[in-house]
């Protein structure tokens, strides 16, 4: 089993910087592509140190920050790679990335913000949503990470018609998304049977989320769920997340704690090939420790 760090750090120094449409578009192009370009470089050279951490800390895998090249996408002030003055500089350092995570075997994921929603009823939302994947596959395919992760969307008040909306956009997606997609159970709208149907439909693993189950039951039991999504991902190494609830279960489940609570950590898991991603406030902290909680004595 494989632990994974989402996109932060507490202690450890590593940064990263970001910019908004509102100031790119403040400046001349030529000004706005300099700035864009030493936060991109900025951020990639962090991505490497990230990475680097992550091995020493004994942290198995690590999910890459979506706006790693900020407001790339954006339809007014976006940019290219080659437009940035520091173009090779900053591809080096991705390929920097690629290479020693491929060396000491840690897994790179992207989880792509809320507002990827392929199940949209609005074909502005639908058009977005795709541009941003495919920059999600662009990243992959710089840094080697062979996961993006998605939620399903919301039901929009006909769940069976907002999954046939998303099969649908699924199968026009270009293959460097398609590879590398997976779907979420959430906590409010979809369900891990939910899923199932559309996953096996259309060939997705399904990326299984305890807290999110426990939010949001479906008759299925953790071993169970467990065992389904396993078998989506075909001989791949399957991924799950894993978090306890910051005010405790009796009261607002939802929102994430500092550290995970072992008692939270489902049982039928240990002794599993996985990677689990710990979504947790205290990050790096939070994952070490959980590592520890759980490592058999000595």
């Amino acid at each position: 089993m494989r632990f994974g760090l989402c996109c932060l750090f507490v202690a450890e120094p590593v940064t990263f910087r970001t910019t908004t449409a509102k100031a790119l578009s403040a400046l001349s192009r030529r000004d706005a592509l300099a700035k864009a370009s030493a936060v991109c470089l900025h951020n990639a050279q962090n991505l490497l140190l990230a990475v680097r951490t992550a091995h020493r800390l004994g942290i198995g895998a690590f999910r890459i920050m979506s706006p790693l090249f900020p407001r790339m996408t954006h339809p007014e002030v976006g940019y290219n790679l080659e437009d940035l003055p520091d173009a090779g500089a900053i591809a080096r350092n991705m390929a920097d990335v690629r290479d020693f995570a491929r060396a000491r075997d840690v897994r790179l994921s992207f989880h792509p913000d809320q507002f990827v929603v392929l199940s949209s009823p609005h074909a502005h939302v639908i058009e977005s949503s795709v541009r941003e994947l495919d920059y999600q596959a662009f990243l992959a395919d710089l840094t080697g990470a062979d996961v993006i992760n998605i939620h399903a969307g919301g039901a929009y008040g006909d769940k069976t018609a907002a999954l046939k909306r998303l099969a649908a956009v699924v199968r026009d997606l270009p293959e460097g998304v398609s590879s590398r997609l997976t779907l979420e159970n959430d906590d409010v709208t979809y369900s891990v049977r939910d899923l199932l149907p559309v996953c096996g439909e259309l060939g997705l693993p399904l990326v299984y989320d305890v807290h999110h189950h426990r939010c949001n039951p479906d008759g299925l039991d953790e071993a169970e769920a467990t065992t389904l999504a396993a078998a989506t991902w075909k001989g791949r190494e399957q991924y799950c997340h894993v978090s306890s609830p910051r005010e405790g279960w009796k009261n607002k489940p939802k929102p994430h704690a500092d550290y995970i609570d072992p008692a939270d950590f489902p049982a039928c898991w240990l002794g599993r090939t996985m990677t689990v991603d710990v979504e947790a406030k205290a990050k790096e902290l939070a994952v070490v420790r959980l590592m520890r909680d759980l490592a058999p004595p000595a």
